[in-house]
């Protein structure tokens, strides 16, 4: 009987013979280590190339937006200064002086006229004292001046006046540029009289210009705190 079963399973694998030869993987060659080294430098100084110029760069612009801040082209061609929006309020030039209680004291010094500020409790901000009678001006520019003097003796003789005196520098003449008065009647030695005589104005003042507050005769000043003072501020 001829067999006619038949199947659809595949038949075993061959099994390898003994005699063949089978591959052999070789590993890749590793690269030298003086070449890596090469390579980590390289890439370090690609690295501080990029720093630097990121450091440069960013100054570079820091400065020159600065610049543009201050200075910008007017019409005529001229260059135009403002003022930064940065800029704090403090930096502004002022002073507020005290009276010396001491002033009136020197034969000396009444007979120049010119009141002493007592530097210890003055308030200066970029304004430079001159021998604590006079005030330097440091930045140019237009300034609120005032003065109160208050007398507490009359002149028989002359009006009770307090003068404001300005001089281009320490060996400029001086001019008077504010001036203000006052009245004492002095008849009734019983009651105490005083008065004061105030002043304010818009000056403008260039670098080195000094500043000073003159009386006719300082030991008809009232010395009481708050009642003589002198100042100013840049607008």
């Amino acid at each position: 009987m001829i067999n006619t079963y038949q199947t659809s399973m595949a038949p075993p694998p061959v099994p390898p013979r003994l005699g063949a030869s089978q591959p052999v993987l070789i590993p890749a060659p590793l690269p030298s280590r003086g070449h890596s080294k090469s390579l980590v430098r390289f890439m370090v100084a690609v690295v501080l190339l990029h720093l630097f110029l990121s450091v440069g760069g960013f100054i570079y612009l820091y400065y020159k937006d600065k610049m543009l801040s201050f200075q910008v082209p007017s019409g005529d061609g001229k260059a135009a200064y403002i003022s930064s929006e940065k800029q704090e309020t403090s930096e502004k030039p002022l002073a507020r002086m005290v009276v010396e209680q001491k002033s009136h004291t020197s034969d000396q010094k009444s007979e120049l006229g010119y009141l002493q500020w007592d530097m210890s409790h003055s308030v200066l901000r970029n304004i430079r004292p001159y021998y604590n009678s006079r005030l330097t001006i440091l930045q140019p520019g237009d300034y609120y001046v005032y003065s109160r003097v208050t007398f507490s003796k009359g002149d028989s003789k002359r009006p009770l006046v307090s003068r404001v005196k300005l001089r281009d520098n320490e060996t400029g003449k001086e001019k008077v540029v504010m001036q203000a008065y006052c009245n004492l009647n002095d008849r009734d030695s019983s009651i105490p009289r005083l008065c004061t005589a105030t002043q304010g104005e818009l000056i403008t003042l260039e670098k080195g210009n000094q500043l000073s507050l003159w009386v006719q005769d300082l030991s008809l000043v009232n010395y009481e705190e708050g009642a003589t003072t002198f100042g100013m501020y840049k607008l």
